[in-house]
């Protein structure tokens, strides 16, 4: 969930003499939705002061005033534990707002000071290091010893107020060597807390072993999900599974088909048939899938690359799930039984896949996990084709549990209609 957002707040920080908006208080209401929905884990983008959108922070120790104050983030963390939720939340460290307080320091006293030390220089020395071209965000010199002792005492403090693990935001721009001496840290008085590192590209596998994160974002398989269903070319699906199985090794990846930054599924699929499709997919490959929010209601938005171009993917939500559009809940009902799915087959966590079967256009998953733990093996039949498809794969003994249509019980579980999937356990 992205709460700016989701809650309607102003774009940008509050002026002083404004009183403090509690529009915390507004997910609330929606914990019991999330709950019903199968989720049991609630990962919150940005709610720390900042200047605009969130990823500019300027005190990661104070709420941010558009969403309210430490007895709103109290309420909802309580909140959560009585329902079972865990609160994972967004750690912007690689990089602040231009307004954080050791960066204007570092403005007023020059670049001899203590404070500069704080932030990278460009290249050439001559300015401060923006990320990724963006002038309002400075990047921290994550090698300076007072920044790693800030973030271990950021990441502690929210923990020890509630909060069950950080997102590592942009953890790919950050040497691995740091997290590794920042999380042990952290994991000496928080030994359960959870670390889901950002990773859009490079080695994911080596880089979340190194750093000791517990997971990283699996882009791969979300551009290989859509890409693949839009192309009707399930091979490329297919190399990123097989890649899937190797990070599996190690940490466990976070799947999906949407979240903050990108655009969301009912927009970038061709045809919105394959939305169960890439749900299948999602929810029976192993890893922690998660949902972003809206996206369980086929929600459309597109990600446009210009200023105000994440609105559509991070639009408010209504005051409770009674004022949600009644065309919304089909796709609602689609989560709950695939997501139900998993939550009975728990060994799909770790779970490796294999595929039996493969054309362009229909595919067939085997996952399967450890049997001494009691795992089983589950059976994904995609069909993406115009024709029905008969699978000449063994089903070893395996039957119907989820199909496209609910409830429907072929006579052949083999033969899969057209634009339709089956899964078998």
């Amino acid at each position: 969930m992205y709460p700016l957002g989701f809650t309607g707040a102003e774009r940008a920080e509050l002026p002083p003499r404004e009183p403090v908006r509690h529009r915390l208080r507004q997910l609330e209401p929606w914990l019991d939705y999330a709950i019903e929905l199968g989720c049991n884990g609630l990962l919150l983008g940005p709610i720390f002061a900042a200047e605009t959108h969130g990823y500019d922070t300027i005190d990661h120790f104070r709420i941010d005033r558009r969403l309210g104050d430490d007895a709103d983030f109290d309420a909802l963390v309580t909140a959560a534990d009585q329902r079972g939720m865990r609160l994972i939340l967004d750690g912007v460290f690689n990089h602040v707002g231009r307004g954080f307080p050791a960066f204007q320091a570092a403005l007023a006293g020059g670049p001899t000071t203590p404070a500069a030390r704080w932030f990278k220089r460009s290249p050439d020395g001559g300015d401060f290091a923006v990320f990724e071209g963006h002038g309002q965000l400075v990047e921290f010199d994550h090698d300076e010893p007072a920044v790693l002792s800030y973030v271990i005492e950021v990441m502690n403090h929210w923990l020890g107020r509630g909060a069950g693990g950080w997102r590592l935001d942009a953890a790919y721009a950050v040497e691995p060597e740091f997290w590794a001496k920042a999380l042990p840290a952290v994991r000496e008085s928080f030994p359960d807390a959870w670390f889901l590192g950002e990773m859009i590209h490079g080695d994911y596998a080596a880089y979340a072993t190194e750093a000791g994160l517990d997971s990283i974002t699996q882009y791969e398989v979300w551009k290989a999900i859509w890409s693949s269903l839009n192309d009707r070319n399930l091979y490329e699906l297919n190399h990123a599974l097989e890649r899937h199985n190797s990070f599996l090794d190690g940490e466990l990846a976070q799947t999906f088909v949407g979240n903050h930054d990108v655009t969301r599924l009912a927009t970038v699929l061709n045809d919105p048939r394959h939305i169960g499709h890439a749900l299948a997919v999602l929810f029976c490959v192993g890893g922690v899938p998660s949902v972003y929010y809206g996206d369980e209601q086929g929600f459309r938005g597109l990600k446009e690359h210009r200023a105000g171009g994440d609105d559509e993917i991070r639009p408010a939500f209504p005051a409770s799930p009674a004022g949600l559009a009644p065309d919304g809940w089909p796709v609602y009902r689609l989560h709950q039984r695939l997501i139900g799915f998993r939550r009975r087959h728990p060994w799909l966590v770790r779970a490796r896949t294999v595929t039996d079967h493969l054309t362009a256009s229909a595919m067939a998953l085997r996952m399967s996990g450890d049997p001494d733990s009691g795992a089983g093996q589950v059976l994904l039949l995609l069909n993406v084709g115009d024709e029905p498809y008969s699978f000449p794969v063994d089903r070893n003994g395996l039957t119907v549990a989820e199909a496209s249509e609910p409830g429907a019980v072929p006579d052949d579980p083999m033969t899969v209609p057209a634009h339709s999937w089956t899964i078998l356990a």
